[in-house]
């Protein structure tokens, strides 16, 4: 019989996240707030965590109350990382509800920026591939 999903190896990463797991309401700080509408995610929660803004920090990776990132370029959810930087781990479940997330396109963004003589540590990226547009075209 197959091992249970919880016993699996990197079971947790699979599944919907740990029993018990779910989101607090009414934690948040009083400076921030959910002020931007973004693409709808998996579910409410995850569109949600995405759109989180806050009041008084510009970048998700410097607010405290931030807690899930998606960067649009590669189509990738993590949790951000508080190392100082713009650290984070991706994840391939929702912890919400426990949908498969899409499947990460940066290679496919590096190998079009190549095929394009475009070297992104070097070269100036073209606006369409600053966000998911190059996906559409």
């Amino acid at each position: 019989a197959p091992l249970p999903r919880r016993l699996r190896p990197g079971g947790w990463r699979r599944g919907a996240g740990a029993p018990g797991m779910r989101a607090v309401r009414g934690t948040r700080s009083a400076r921030c707030e959910t002020l931007v509408r973004m693409r709808e995610h998996c579910c409410a929660e995850m569109t949600r965590r995405v759109a989180w803004r806050c009041a008084e920090h510009d970048d998700p990776f410097d607010c405290p109350d931030a807690v899930v990132i998606f960067d649009a370029r590669f189509q990738e959810y993590g949790l951000i990382v508080r190392d100082g930087g713009r650290s984070f781990i991706e994840i391939h479940y929702c912890p919400w509800c426990g949908s498969r997330l899409p499947e990460s396109r940066r290679d496919r963004w590096f190998a079009e920026l190549e095929q394009r003589g475009i070297d992104p540590w070097t070269d100036e990226i073209p606006p369409e591939y600053q966000d998911d547009r190059w996906l559409h075209s």
